[in-house]
């Protein structure tokens, strides 16, 4: 199935993602090594030298998780609403 422009190649890769998954029986056991190096980034910022009990690496990190994903969503709404401008201006 070769695809010529970029579109198709983008709706072969979603086909191929999708059977991926369809034939994947544990989703959460082949994600698992990827959301835990998500943790560990937070856990890593929250406490660089690794001198904090664990329980309080864990607030601290849930917290700075909690402000990225607040940035992404300030981002977001920030970008829609340039576009809702832009498209208002035409």
């Amino acid at each position: 199935m070769p695809a010529r422009r970029p579109e198709d190649r983008a709706l072969i890769a979603s086909i191929a993602a999708h059977t991926s998954w369809a034939n994947t029986t544990d989703p959460a056991a082949r994600t698992a090594k990827a959301r835990a190096a998500f943790t560990d980034r937070f856990e890593r910022e929250a406490d660089p030298d690794g001198t904090l009990p664990a329980d309080e690496r864990a607030r601290r990190a849930e917290h700075l998780r909690r402000a990225h994903y607040k940035r992404l969503a300030l981002k977001s709404a920030q970008a829609r609403r340039k576009s809702a401008d832009r498209g208002a201006e035409q």
